[in-house]
């Protein structure tokens, strides 16, 4: 088995590690010398899409409705990339022309900046992330008890797959 104190170890130097190339990026930003226009950065961080929510979200949809399920969940992201990619620009274009961070300052500046509006999508995006978060909590408890198990891994008779929804 592994020790946890180990785990928490790794983890917490996983965590700097990504802080510190944050704090690299900023300081790079400042200097005028952007990591951020890159189509790669782009690409990378689509990749958030596929991280706990793929490995369990998508796989508890598959078992519960089969390859319709867990087609219907990548159908949106990748008709977005094939088709919608002249929006997509354009949403770049006038984010970087008012140095605008988030989706709240967006719509808010397409209505005149306003402060009550941009609390309302803050508040609704809080409120629409709570299930995402949930499924990442959940992960990173189970993935914690299979790392800490490891190679001592008991494999239940009913395999238990996380569920968005009983989060």
């Amino acid at each position: 088995m592994l020790e946890q104190k180990i785990i928490i170890f790794v983890s917490f130097g996983y965590m700097g590690l990504l802080f510190a190339i944050a704090f690299w990026g900023d300081k790079r930003a400042e200097a005028g010398k952007s990591i951020i226009s890159n189509p790669y950065i782009y690409a990378l961080s689509l990749a958030v899409y596929c991280t706990a929510w793929t490995f369990y979200g998508s796989v508890g949809a598959a078992s519960r409705s089969g390859a319709t399920g867990f087609l219907s969940i990548y159908l949106g992201p990748t008709l977005m990339m094939i088709l919608g990619w002249p929006i997509l620009r354009k949403i770049i274009r006038i984010s970087k022309i008012n140095r605008i961070t988030s989706i709240a300052d967006f719509i808010a500046s397409r209505y005149g900046k306003s402060a009550a509006i941009a609390g309302a999508v803050t508040i609704i995006a809080v409120l629409g992330i709570v299930p995402y978060m949930s499924v990442q909590i959940k992960a990173i408890s189970t993935s914690f008890q299979l790392i800490s198990q490891y190679p001592d891994v008991y494999m239940a008779k009913t395999l238990q797959v996380l569920d968005y929804r009983s989060a």
